[in-house]
């Protein structure tokens, strides 16, 4: 698979990934967004401090992806259960 070139701040980055070029790039752009967003809400952050506030955003959006995953999860499971009682019990 060829290298995919994506451009990141004002830094241009050779990606090697089994993932599609278009993904690639939509998760480049989700990164910009994000390195925009700290960039726009604070002041005077030197470009290390700036990632890094980033990298916790993106985090931050993994983990309440992850727990409205699980919740999901759980309410599926529940309606399953609520189900397969109701079709036991009018079988019976």
């Amino acid at each position: 698979m060829e290298p995919i070139r994506v451009r990141m701040r004002n830094h241009e980055y050779l990606i090697q990934s089994d993932e599609e070029a278009d993904q690639i790039h939509k998760i480049a752009e989700y990164v910009n967004d994000k390195l925009r967003e700290v960039e726009q809400n604070t002041q005077d952050l030197s470009e290390k401090k700036t990632v890094i506030l980033a990298a916790l955003n993106i985090a931050g959006d993994y983990f309440q992806a992850l727990k409205e995953q699980e919740e999901l999860q759980t309410k599926i499971r529940e309606r399953t259960q609520a189900l397969i009682l109701s079709i036991d019990t009018a079988m019976r």
